[in-house]
């Protein structure tokens, strides 16, 4: 009797996939634009296995500290400079990400970014799976609490 092999692709390098998306904004779907009243964003496009987001960001805006809901990730900064900080013993600890430099994180990842430049920023993020849930926190006397949890469709 003869076996037979079942391979499956590779996971792609959600990193990489952000790079193909943010070396060409003229051909995304949506066009990219900046809310002078909130951060804008945009999904550009969904897989089997991950979704494809663009975020514009103008100088101020930002994020929360949250999660991703289970779901694992990258981003890469397109243009401009943004500032992700993360928990790190009880403190948050900020790294400055310029255009060209990006991070890929898992499942269990919890950050804000926010741009601290003086000038406009866009950004490509790739998750896996798709989102379908978020986790904003509070830093509290150096330990994370649950803010809120918002839900795809609901929040986005």
């Amino acid at each position: 009797m003869r076996s037979t092999l079942v391979t499956s692709s590779p996971e792609p390098d959600l990193l990489a996939v952000a790079a193909r998306y943010a070396a060409d904004p003229t051909g995304w779907p949506v066009p990219l634009r900046f809310d002078p009243c909130e951060r804008w964003y945009a999904r550009l496009a969904v897989a089997v296995d991950h979704e494809v987001w663009a975020l514009s960001w103008l100088p101020g805006q930002g994020t929360d500290l949250h999660d991703h809901g289970g779901s694992a990730g990258a981003f890469l900064v397109v243009d401009g400079v943004l500032t992700e900080e993360i928990v790190s013993a009880g403190r948050l600890r900020p790294q400055c990400l310029a255009a060209g430099s990006g991070r890929r994180f898992g499942t269990h990842h919890v950050h804000m970014v926010t741009n601290r430049d003086e000038r406009p920023a866009v950004s490509v993020h790739v998750y896996r799976p798709a989102l379908t849930r978020m986790t904003r926190y509070r830093l509290v006397d150096g330990r994370l609490r649950v803010a809120e949890v918002a839900e795809a469709g609901i929040a986005w």
